[in-house]
């Protein structure tokens, strides 16, 4: 006879054929929710892991727009409204070809546990389109934003649900979104986070997620009395969380050997140079390959493999879902990682993660580990709400405290239900304790 998670699980899976990436991220959440549904008998009887699964609301719809040749093109639209039993929807958009609606219900469910964990008032909630922002002028990216806001914006709101960027969505995107939500609802409010700091942005929200990752991984050898100094690390991704990813990391003692973009990595033995990564992701928008045209002794590769072959005491996969799978896990515990901290969205497969908790790996999953970018955005909306500006100290003191915190959470909470080390389960059943007495408490909803 199938329990109570099992029985979910397969409910749906039957439900939502066609949908793998939703449904590893149920499994993987649901799996690790086993010890507090078997304190909880009465979850099942409301019900709770089933409605806890199934957004409250999906929005899909076609983004017609135009390019500089005049051609016509559809893209389509989505914003899946998880949950809000602890606050408003809160959750990125993501621009990119890969995206499906499994794709943003697997962002989805993570977020509504990302945000419980950041200890503040935020609900879960996802979007995006299979729009690719790449190769795009200016103008074509205007166009398509401000069309796809104009559906978008009938169904988001400072207090129902607040987006921000993701991958594809920078400051220019949200720039763009922002001032077409303003011009349809005539109103300027915190509907958006990733704003620029002339119209109500925050410092540290560009640094955020790549900063907080951090910081969690700093904290974790903190309390194996150990630090970042000396320490080896291999980043994947070259945006915005690899680059911060790399300047905190480099700040803290860190040498980054090596990035990647979707066409290859480089490696640098003598350690990454982050000013010319940033000339040339940030401000040419080139490929990472030039980086080994520039600086002496650096090498380029093309494919993105092979970066886990590369020896390192910390490996922080910041690029995109299941990069490390089995085989990667399994070359990266051969050469020696001793911490893994997810600065993506689900970056490791089921198997990697089998492989690196067998392994003795201190494994940081994404929705403890990159939550440093949505608690950033929450700091900005309340200082939209306020009306404030908070320094960059104040900001990034904020960030450190809450990522700190979040480790800790998950750690106790993963003591407290008997499978210490396991941060998986904890930061499963730490996120979840908070949504579950909330949507206990507003009854059948």
């Amino acid at each position: 006879m199938m329990d109570y998670v099992e029985r979910v699980l397969e409910e749906l899976k039957a439900k939502n054929p066609g949908e793998p990436e939703f449904h590893q991220a149920a499994t993987e959440i649901l799996n690790g929710l086993r010890p507090v549904v078997a304190r909880h008998p009465e979850y099942e009887k409301a019900a709770l892991l089933e409605r806890f699964v199934e957004p409250e609301r999906v929005v899909m719809f076609r983004v017609p727009w135009v390019d500089d040749a005049g051609k016509v093109h559809v893209n389509k639209g989505y914003r899946v409204q998880f949950n809000s039993a602890i606050g408003p929807y809160k959750g990125g958009l993501r621009f990119h070809p890969t995206v499906t609606l499994s794709v943003i219900k697997f962002l989805g469910l993570e977020q509504i546990l990302k945000n419980s964990l950041t200890g503040l008032p935020i609900g879960g909630g996802k979007g995006g389109s299979d729009f690719d922002p790449k190769g795009k002028s200016d103008n074509e990216i205007m166009r398509f934003c401000q069309s796809f806001m104009t559906e978008l914006c009938r169904h988001i709101g400072q207090d129902t649900d607040v987006p921000a960027g993701d991958i594809g969505v920078g400051g220019r995107e949200v720039g763009f979104l922002f001032g077409q939500y303003k011009r349809i609802r005539n109103e300027h409010v915190g509907v958006l986070t990733g704003r620029g700091l002339s119209y109500g942005g925050s410092l540290v929200r560009t640094e955020a997620t790549g900063y907080g990752l951090v910081y969690m991984v700093e904290e974790a050898l903190a309390c194996r009395g150990d630090s970042l100094v000396g320490k080896t690390v291999v980043v994947s991704g070259s945006g915005n969380v690899a680059i911060y990813a790399t300047e905190k990391a480099q700040q803290l003692g860190a040498k980054v050997v090596a990035l990647y973009d979707s066409n290859g990595y480089i490696y640098d033995k003598n350690g990454i140079q982050l000013d010319v990564v940033k000339q040339i992701k940030e401000v040419e928008r080139a490929r990472i390959k030039v980086y080994a045209e520039r600086v002496k002794g650096a090498e380029y590769h093309e494919g993105c493999k092979g970066i886990w072959s590369i020896p390192c005491d910390i490996a922080l996969p910041c690029a995109t879902q299941n990069e490390i799978d089995g085989d990667a896990a399994r070359l990266l515990v051969k050469n020696g990682v001793k911490y893994v901290g997810e600065g993506a969205n689900m970056p490791s497969t089921l198997e990697a993660i089998e492989v690196f908790q067998k392994a003795g790996v201190v494994f940081l999953p994404a929705k403890a580990a990159n939550a440093g970018g949505v608690a950033t955005s929450a700091l900005e909306m309340a200082q939209s709400s306020g009306r404030m500006f908070w320094t960059f100290e104040e900001v990034d003191a904020k960030l450190k405290q809450i990522m700190v915190n979040i480790y800790h959470n998950m750690d106790n909470a993963a003591k407290e239900y008997g499978v210490e080390g396991d941060y998986v389960a904890g930061a499963n059943i730490a996120g979840f304790k908070k949504v579950a007495d909330a949507m206990m408490a507003q009854g059948i909803v």
